[in-house]
């Protein structure tokens, strides 16, 4: 069990801070190679997908305004339009949407960026803060380094499964060796270029209880940063917030979202729903697939939220 100190040498430990350049800010995406993405395309076997994320619920997740035009021809100004049709088609309307989220938190599924997270300051590859503007966003690691998608070999850990309990309860961590048996059991070994989906059962309690939020949760522990960053594991998902919580560490809130984003610059996907990913991988006897995530290029962002696929 590494001590506080430990966890605080990670920063340097496990930093790649100039490992693919002074101005790189894909950090471990860097792992996803053409090749990574070749064997992710050998994966598909079977040409099923699954989603992994939660619908958006309305109202509770997402402010929503909803315009309907059942006929266009009568809508304010369309006889202003500048093509004729527009209003003298009388058989065509149309509804749109006005959409306002916050997708950082607890509840829906979403990417995190390296910018997302400061530690004394200092984001990913030892750029300032001060590259975030509240007007204009980030200058710096922002979603939109991802522009071309995430699309690599996902791999998903069943540590519920693996324990042989629905889920784990609330701030249960997941060490390295409960990896590495869920490894043996599925038959699986992650490797370079990899998404590592980590399934702790909560999606089945949410589903159940209808529960979901709170700050008290299972999740990866900070013991396991150091495999992450030996395995060179491109991304990290968990069907939970990522971090087991409690920490365990009085002066550390987050060290899986501290160390993996400011120190690894290792992308984050928070809050997936894994319960139909692991109910096909069982099904199947298959546990790695490909993964395709693609965020919304919002300039200056932190993150995106994002629908993963996963294809078996």
């Amino acid at each position: 069990m590494p001590t506080q100190d430990d966890v605080l040498g990670y920063f340097n430990m496990l930093s790649n801070w100039g490992r693919w350049g002074d101005d790189d800010e894909l950090g471990t995406l860097n792992h996803i190679t053409d090749d990574v993405r070749l064997t992710a395309a050998r994966a598909v076997r079977h040409g099923r997908s699954v989603s992994c994320a939660w619908e958006v619920a309305v109202p509770q997740d997402m402010e929503r305004s909803t315009t309907t035009c059942p006929c266009a021809a009568d809508m304010p100004g369309a006889e202003n339009m500048p093509v004729a049709a527009f209003h003298a088609d009388r058989r065509w309307g149309f509804s749109s949407e006005r959409l306002g989220i916050t997708f950082h938190g607890n509840t829906l599924t979403h990417l995190d960026s390296p910018c997302h997270i400061f530690w004394d300051g200092t984001m990913y590859n030892g750029r300032s803060h001060s590259l975030v503007d509240a007007a204009t966003g980030s200058a710096w690691a922002a979603v939109t380094a991802a522009a071309n998608g995430i699309i690599t070999r996902g791999v998903l850990l069943d540590i519920a499964g693996a324990r042989d309990v629905p889920w784990l309860e609330p701030g249960q961590g997941v060490f390295p060796d409960d990896l590495e048996e869920a490894e043996r059991r599925q038959g699986v070994r992650v490797r370079s270029g990899d998404a590592v989906l980590l399934r702790t059962g909560y999606g089945r309690f949410r589903h159940e209880a209808g529960a979901a939020g709170g700050f008290t949760q299972a999740g990866w522990h900070a013991s396991c940063l150091p495999w992450l960053h030996e395995r060179e594991v491109a991304l990290i998902g968990a069907d939970t917030p990522q971090d087991v919580q409690p920490s365990g560490y009085a002066d550390v809130l987050m060290p899986v979202h501290a160390v993996s984003l400011v120190a690894m610059g290792l992308w984050m996907l928070d809050n997936c729903d894994l319960e139909a990913c692991a109910t096909t991988a069982a099904e199947l006897g298959q546990w790695d697939f490909h993964l395709a995530v693609a965020p919304v290029r919002f300039a200056g962002t932190s993150g995106s939220p994002v629908n993963p696929i996963a294809t078996f």
